[in-house]
């Protein structure tokens, strides 16, 4: 616990938590970034290739699917090779799909480099499991969420940025065919570049990587048996499934929501791609302090109130965002649904960040298995989503019915209790991180969150 960051130093880049605090945020940004860069593009794919709604629905479906079983590996990976070498090896594979988009040419071929692209998403998990794993109880809600809201931003900035490159490339005389392919060009740089700064800059705990640790015989794997160890016995705990539920109906709507909402304000309220793609950018954008506000809040109300004022937190969110759903589902004009977007928005990040504000308290033992289940959740979530679209054949109609489910949902986070030792057990350690926070001394209140 001594070696766990009790602050988070915005400015500071010297010490191991706050470099993996960092250059995780900016990789899953990057990550995000890649991964939905082209949503604001699909409409001059979607005239390239003719493709048909029922298509176009498999396409956002890929996208997300194969993140499930990405997360769900990543998370026994980050217990058995580390952090620091499973998010550069991520980063590093991952932009060869993206680079790949330069290849497509028919529906089938697009359907297989969004899949691919997908696995990048699993980036997520690595990010929450380097902040758990390096800052105290006192501050690791508000690290989790505001690593994983910066990160989040990506998307936003995709929606928002990428209409830009492609006008920039078309003004430099680039066809549009070509121009839509090239454009994706720019993520795949930028996670390359990433990943080598990853790799230099980074190490795996506070006392160093996992590989010299268990060389000293210091162990550092959670569980018996290692990561996939981990995975069983996070598998057990039923308040991970809880989780799973509650980040699906959070993060899950959030990958939704940038999957389809440009081309909702397209088709719907007839606005142009420039237009559509800033208005979903401001809702991704939310997750630059939405998320961080969510984990926060959680923090500060578990100084006050314990343990248990973290779930009820997170299910107020819920509730709020399921009403936010319901009257985006209704709106009339673009003006009033991007004000519901932007309403339901908020909740949906300040429930995202709640949700893993509790994940580095479930089971201490387990990290890499519970941030890979609840973070499989939220795909899940996406691609039931997905699906459900298929079958109403109607965007609209799709987000009413998430709403109502979001509402349900909300109950799983009431169901997360804990028992008295276990609760007896969190407060030690939360008032030892506060302990170590006061023998350190204070700190510019620009530079520090505590």
């Amino acid at each position: 616990m001594s070696d766990k960051a009790t602050r988070i130093e915005l400015f500071q880049w010297r010490t191991p938590p706050m470099r993996a605090f960092h250059l995780s945020w900016l990789a899953f940004f990057v990550c995000f970034f890649a991964w939905f860069a082209m949503a604001p593009l699909m409409p001059l794919a979607k005239g390239e290739f003719h493709l048909g709604a029922d298509q176009i629905a498999n396409i956002n479906i890929a996208a997300v699917a194969v993140t499930i079983f990405g997360r769900l590996l990543i998370g026994p990976l980050c217990d058995s090779l580390g952090p620091r070498r499973t998010y550069a090896g991520l980063l590093l594979l991952g932009s060869l799909p993206v680079f790949g988009m330069l290849l497509v040419h028919d529906y089938a071929s697009l359907l297989l480099v969004r899949m691919a692209i997908g696995i990048v998403g699993a980036g997520f998990v690595i990010t929450q499991y380097h902040t758990s794993v390096m800052f105290a109880p006192n501050v690791v809600g508000t690290a989790n969420a505001t690593v994983a809201g910066w990160g989040n931003a990506g998307g936003g900035v995709a929606q928002a940025v990428m209409p830009w490159v492609l006008a920039g490339l078309v003004a430099l005389g680039v066809g549009t065919g070509l121009g839509w392919r090239a454009a994706m060009l720019v993520p795949g740089a930028l996670m390359v570049i990433v990943g080598v700064l990853y790799w230099k800059y980074t190490q795996d705990c506070p006392q160093g990587d996992y590989r010299d640790l268990r060389r000293r015989g210091i162990a550092v794997s959670s569980g018996k048996g290692g990561g996939w160890g981990a995975f069983r016995l996070a598998a057990r705990n039923y308040r991970v499934w809880m989780l799973f539920v509650t980040y699906a109906g959070c993060f899950g709507i959030e990958l939704f929501v940038h999957g389809v909402a440009a081309g909702y304000y397209v088709d719907h309220f007839g606005l142009n791609l420039g237009a559509a793609g800033l208005a979903v950018g401001g809702f991704g954008l939310l997750a630059l302090f939405a998320r961080a506000l969510g984990g926060l809040a959680s923090d500060r109300l578990a100084r006050r109130h314990g343990l248990p004022a973290r779930s009820r937190l997170l299910c107020v969110l819920m509730l709020c965002e399921g009403l936010g759903l319901l009257w985006f589902s209704g709106a009339q004009g673009a003006g009033i649904a991007v004000a519901a977007m932007l309403a339901f928005g908020l909740c949906t990040h300040m429930a995202c960040g709640a949700t893993y504000a509790l994940v580095p308290f479930i089971d201490r033992k387990a990290l890499g298995g519970v941030a890979g289940i609840v973070g499989a959740g939220g795909n899940v979530g996406a691609v039931a989503a997905g699906f459900l679209q298929k079958a109403t054949g109607s965007v609209q109609h799709s987000f009413l019915y998430l709403g109502g489910f979001v509402i349900a949902g909300s109950l799983c986070a009431l169901a997360v209790r804990f028992g008295h030792e276990h609760t007896a057990r969190e407060e030690r350690l939360y008032q030892e991180s506060l302990q170590l926070d006061r023998a350190d001394g204070p700190a510019p209140a620009v530079l520090a969150i505590d």
